[in-house]
């Protein structure tokens, strides 16, 4: 009775394994036929393009280029503040703000400002290019305008201005010319867009304090920069005594001469 239900058994696994092929030649394998599947699965291991259509390649770069495209861009300038520009409230004068920057790259990059409001906001400089390293104070100038109404403005609030900073990297010395952003706008980037918030000019605070020593700091480099350069003239030895050196060249030279003419005679 057991050996009726075995070959049943059987004749049934048989049909079961018959439906599918995979089982049935899996089963029925040598081990020539395993031996070169093993060694099909090593080769495609090591080879991932193995059995890759070759259309299906491309792809994998295209999706890596916008893979990089969705990444934010890296910044090559460090702004000080960096979200905001502060301005002490003055309603009816024209009030300072500052901004440091600072190029935080390997090369010289350079620099341009926008604004919404230019009829009331300038800045100085409004562009420029910095050393790898270096830094720079751009001053921010802005005509307040008086509240509507005699109404007070509220202070410590965003205004609707504001201000764009964007980079280009560039060579090393190029004179900047605003027309650089122009010839090159798939090489720039947007570093910050900067709001304006108001100050109470009275009220002391550490944003204003800072304020006041970044203007400070910027008037000293200004005057520094319109001092003219050192004299290379004339050296001045004691009181009033000018020794002009191509002079005194000459004049030793004319005796140098005399003394030769009375030897030769």
């Amino acid at each position: 009775m057991a050996i009726v239900d075995r070959h049943s058994r059987s004749n049934s696994d048989k049909k079961l394994f018959g439906f599918c092929p995979f089982w049935q030649t899996s089963t029925t394998a040598t081990p020539s036929s395993s031996a070169s599947s093993t060694q099909n699965l090593t080769t495609s291991s090591s080879n991932p393009h193995v059995g890759v259509p070759n259309s299906s390649r491309p792809a994998t770069k295209t999706v890596s280029y916008v893979a990089r495209s969705l990444l934010p861009p890296r910044r090559r300038l460090r702004l000080d503040p960096s979200n905001n520009l502060y301005f002490p409230y003055e309603p009816g004068k024209q009030t300072r703000s500052a901004v440091r920057l600072k190029n935080t790259s390997k090369s010289h990059v350079a620099f341009k400002f926008q604004t919404t409001a230019p009829k009331s906001c300038y800045m100085r400089p409004p562009g420029g290019v910095l050393a790898p390293g270096d830094s720079i104070i751009a001053t921010v100038f802005k005509f307040v305008e008086a509240p509507e109404n005699n109404e007070r403005q509220p202070l410590d609030q965003k205004s609707k201005d504001k201000f764009k900073i964007m980079s280009l990297k560039v060579k090393g010395g190029i004179d900047y010319v605003p027309e650089l952003f122009d010839e090159q706008k798939d090489q720039v980037t947007v570093e910050r867009i900067l709001r304006v918030v108001f100050l109470n000019a009275e009220r002391p605070s550490p944003a204003l304090e800072k304020l006041k020593r970044q203007l400070a700091e910027a008037e000293a480099a200004l005057e520094a920069r319109k001092r003219p350069p050192p004299d290379t003239g004339p050296r001045v030895v004691g009181e009033g005594l000018v020794i002009d050196e191509w002079k005194e060249r000459r004049e030793k030279y004319l005796a140098r001469q005399q003394v030769e003419a009375v030897d030769s005679v």
